[in-house]
């Protein structure tokens, strides 16, 4: 399994299940980020638009880019309803090969866990590099791993989310099941959205994979790549980072090259 599979299915349900868990818990501190630059801002894996849409509100100019249609499709739309489209722009495209000349943003943000979808060294490395390409010297890349996610128990047909109207106005539930491969270091999620009640209920099926990679191991990473580690933070108000801590964010800056 390829880490890009099963977004395009997951794309009607995203919005509605980060709603519910995620949230804007994180919104400010991208926010804030923006804030500091100057030019336009990347997201890398921007989706529908969850974290670009309120940082191009709050001022700033965002690119994003993604590889999954439908996602983006509900991206556009979302942008054009928040009457941000000339702010916010949305590419389809491979985050291995970014698509924009060197030295294009001052800042790169890789919100909650994006970078944990690419399955293997090969796939994270040649992301890491181009990134380290089209950031500016003195640029930033902020990259947030989901912190628990190589803790997480295994279970089966559990019932994780309920509500009384999903994205398509019907009540709606998520029945989960999560398998650890620990030598591989990937958690897989089976998902199935179920939306009405009884033998009118419709049910979507489909799996995601995510790398369980460690804050230290992700450093360790970066670094090879070009990088040298300005912060790790614990929360999103900018506070250091500790293993027991809810957050895991990890701020980079390319490393200045020697003449």
């Amino acid at each position: 399994m390829k880490g890009h599979e099963g977004w395009d299915d997951y794309a009607a349900y995203y919005d509605w299940e980060n709603a519910q868990t995620v949230g804007r818990r994180d919104i400010r501190f991208w926010e804030r980020m923006a804030a500091a630059v100057d030019g336009p801002v990347l997201e890398l894996g921007c989706g529908t638009g969850r974290v670009a849409i309120p940082v191009a509100k709050a001022g700033a100019t965002v690119v994003g880019i993604d590889r999954s249609a439908s996602m983006l499709a509900r991206g556009r739309m979302k942008v054009k309803r928040a009457r941000v489209a000339s702010r916010v722009k949305l590419i389809r495209g491979d985050i291995r090969h970014l698509p924009f000349p060197d030295k294009s943003f001052e800042l790169v943000m890789a919100p909650y866990g994006i970078l944990q979808s690419l399955l293997d060294e090969k796939l994270l490395a040649a992301t890491l590099q181009d990134v380290n390409r089209v950031l500016t010297r003195g640029g930033l890349f902020g990259l947030e791993l989901v912190a628990d996610l190589p803790a997480w128990e295994e279970y089966s047909n559990r019932p994780s989310l309920r509500g009384n109207r999903g994205p398509n106005g019907k009540p709606i539930a998520l029945i989960e099941s999560v398998k650890q491969d620990r030598r591989k270091h990937i958690t897989h999620f089976e998902q199935e959205f179920v939306e009405g009640r009884g033998r009118s209920a419709t049910r979507k099926k489909f799996s995601l994979a995510f790398r369980t990679l460690s804050v230290p191991q992700t450093a360790q990473r970066l670094e090879k790549a070009g990088f040298e580690v300005a912060a790790l933070l614990g929360d999103y108000q900018g506070g250091p980072w500790d293993l027991r801590a809810d957050v895991w964010i990890i701020l980079a800056r390319p490393k200045a090259r020697r003449r």
